[in-house]
């Protein structure tokens, strides 16, 4: 398997993570891990809700811990 395919796209505002949001609300939920973000491999919808939250996409590896500004 090739560790590369597990590389995707999550966004950071500060120092928390997108998780979504909650249910039944606008609310979004944020986390202190990468490992519970939302991830997504799709760059445009990444660009839109990183745009909508003011957030920064970051490339993240979950199998290593990588984890870098995209």
């Amino acid at each position: 398997m090739d560790i590369r395919l597990l590389t995707c796209i999550i966004i950071r505002k500060n120092t928390k993570y997108l998780v979504g949001r909650v249910l039944g609300s606008s609310e979004l939920r944020w986390s202190d891990s990468p490992h519970d973000a939302w991830r997504t491999r799709d760059r445009e919808a990444a660009q839109d809700v990183a745009r909508i939250v003011g957030g920064t996409m970051m490339l993240f590896n979950p199998a290593v811990g990588q984890l870098r500004v995209l």
